[in-house]
Order: structure tokens, then sequence, then C-alpha cells
């Protein structure tokens, strides 16, 4: 590579029109968490969820199988269901149309008056889902490729970092309003440039910053290290399963990242952008049947108090800057040999970034400036 790389410009992370042409596009058209398997055990339950500013709802059939749907009724458009429950059939509450757990249209007040209706040509609209891991995803894209396509190798090597993973329920959420838009919070996540001077805990007491390096692997950026001396935690580290003194992580393009933690204990990052400069990061921590973990619940606490508090600080700050006149996009810090001190994966974050646009229609580019 030759040549400096520079950093995006400032407007794709404080312009509203970039923004609305990112949940038309990226957001659509990419696979996005939508709820834990454990949060639909039996038929007709159901959780309700939002991508790219769209309503949808998962729901386990009769059959065992979870779709997903839009949440909106093929009558008059009122919205399905909210929040979470469990229903025999799904029932609209403004006309009574009744959809069945998979979808079809049964019935509806007075629709045999209805000359020339078929019911069995109307149903809800149905969205792409993939289990992960007993994590659910999903995607708006009925033609995208599968998550095995897009972050080859991720399921396996996370199976051999969290060989139960069948056996994990959530144990705790942590819910981090950040105001900045979700790339800067992502960009951070993404780099270890400012770990050791800005992540004390983590940086002297889990990781051995000069061996942490982040490479892609498909649309998954990898990140691996070594750790400190695991007398340091503060748990026994000691599960039994391969891996378990070792840290790593799995950030899915674009909202989405698993990471272990020695011990094999799981949890993951998952971003909700809800404007430009606002998105909500949800920290998910689990444990064999969701069971009370105190060991996990200290990690949820510990994490939340020094690397999350550190790190709203420093993403905030970042989107003020983006907004100064004063601001110019400087050269990213690339390293050949990659390592802890170089920002190439927020090269290749912003490459993703601009293959995506490259296929947005001309009019939604130039709100790009392209």
């Amino acid at each position: 590579m030759t040549g400096l790389v520079r950093a995006l410009a400032a407007q794709y992370y404080t312009d509203p029109s970039v923004f609305a042409v990112e949940r038309a596009g990226i957001l659509a058209r990419t696979w996005q968490f939508a709820c834990h398997v454990s949060d639909l055990p039996g038929p007709g339950d159901y959780v309700a969820f939002e991508v790219a500013g769209e309503s949808l709802f998962a729901i386990r059939g009769r059959d065992g199988i979870v779709r997903a749907f839009y949440n909106v009724c093929q009558h008059r458009a009122h919205q399905l269901v909210e929040g979470s429950g469990t229903t025999r059939s799904v029932v609209c509450p403004y006309h009574a149309w009744t959809y069945s757990l998979t979808g079809e249209l049964r019935s509806g007040p007075n629709l045999k008056a209805v000359v020339g209706l078929d019911r069995s040509t109307i149903c809800l609209t149905a969205v792409r889902i993939e289990e992960f891991l007993g994590f659910l995803f999903v995607n708006l894209d009925p033609e995208a490729a599968p998550m095995d396509d897009w972050f080859p190798r991720a399921r396996e090597e996370l199976s051999e970092w969290v060989p139960n993973a069948a056996e994990l329920k959530p144990l705790e959420w942590v819910e981090i309003d950040e105001r900045c838009n979700w790339k800067v919070s992502v960009e951070n996540y993404s780099e270890c440039y400012h770990c050791r001077l800005n992540h004390p805990t983590f940086a002297n007491g889990v990781v051995r910053p000069e061996t942490y390096d982040i490479q892609p692997q498909g649309m998954c950026l990898r990140h691996t290290t070594e750790c400190q001396s695991l007398d340091r935690m503060t748990y026994d580290t000691d599960s039994g399963f391969a891996h378990s003194q070792e840290y790593s992580s799995w950030f899915l393009w674009p909202l989405f990242s698993f990471q272990v933690y020695p011990g094999n204990v799981l949890n993951t990052y998952h971003w909700r952008p809800s404007g430009p400069d606002t998105v909500t990061v949800w920290r998910g921590w689990y444990s064999v049947g969701g069971a009370d973990n105190e060991a996990v619940r200290r990690l949820a606490v510990q994490d939340r108090a020094t690397t999350v508090e550190e790190d709203i600080h420093l993403v905030e700050s970042v989107q003020r800057g983006l907004s100064s006149r004063g601001y110019t996009p400087g050269p990213l810090v690339i390293d050949p040999a990659g390592g802890v001190n170089s920002e190439h994966p927020v090269m290749h974050l912003h490459r993703w970034m601009r293959e995506a646009i490259e296929g947005e229609e001309p009019q939604q580019r130039r709100a790009f400036g392209r």
C-alpha cells in the first residue's frame, strides 16, 4: 500500500441525510441482531424489535421453526404486536384480522362478504432470519448471502471458544446511551490504538496490549491477543474448556460483536443507531440457563464502570470534534505489520462503508458527496 489513507469526511458522521441513506441501504441489507432463541422457547412466543427504522417481530411456530415478519397488518397497516409475549394466533388490534403463526391470513370480521377475496393470497411479509449459536439475526434483503458467507469461520471459532453456547441464556443486559454516530462507536471498538492510554483496567488486567491485533475475516473483524497473568483476574478462569485462558472477539459488520473473556465468559455488544448522532449500545452477559452467576455479574459491573465509561467520554468528544469547522480528516496510522498501534481495522471499516455506498442509487450517493 502506498500513500496516506485518510479518515472519512465528517459528514459521514454528522449529516442527517447520510444517516437516512444508511437506514435505507447498509442497515437494511446487512445481518442485524433480533433476539436470543431463549426469548422464544415455545410455540406462539414472539418478540418485537426494530431494524433500519422498520418494526419487525420474530415468532416460533407450532412446527418449532422461528420466523420473522414485518410488524404490519396487510389490511390497513396497523402494527400487530408490541414487546414480547405468547399468542395462539396473531390478531390485529385494529379490525381483528387474524393470522396463523406462519403468517397466513386465517379470518377477519365479515370477510365472507368480500366478493372475490382469496384469503390464501394474503399473508404477512416475511423477513430473512438465521440462528447463529443461539442468536437470531435478520436481513431485510431477501437476496442476502447466508451469515457463514459474510463471516467465514466465525461460527466454528466461536463454537470452540464457547463450547456450551447452546446452554447459555442472557443473564444481564446493560444499556448504554452514547451521544455519537454509530460509526464513531464502532470504530472506537475496532481499534486498540487508544487502549493503553485510556483503558488501564482492560490493558493492564485482561489483555497484553503489545500482542493485540485485529484482522478482517470476511466481513468480520477478528480480535486476538495474549492475556495478562490471569492471577490478576477477579474470578476463577479455569472452566475446563479449551481456550479458557484466552480473550478473543468477533465483530460482525456492522452492528454486533461477540467477546469471550478468560474462563469462556461470553458477552456481546449490540449497537442500535437511533439518529445521526445517537446510538444505544446493549452489552449482553450470559450464563448457563440464565442462572445467577456472581463472577459474570461482577464482570458486568467492572466493565460498565471502566472500559464502557471510559469509551463514552471518548466517542462523545469525537462526535463534538466532527462538528467543528476546524477539523480536517487526518491520516490513519496504518502499520503494514498490523498490531495494537495500527488503525488498519478502521481502514477496513471505511472501505466497507464506501463499498456499500457504491451500491446505492445515484441520488442517494449525492448525500455522500459522490
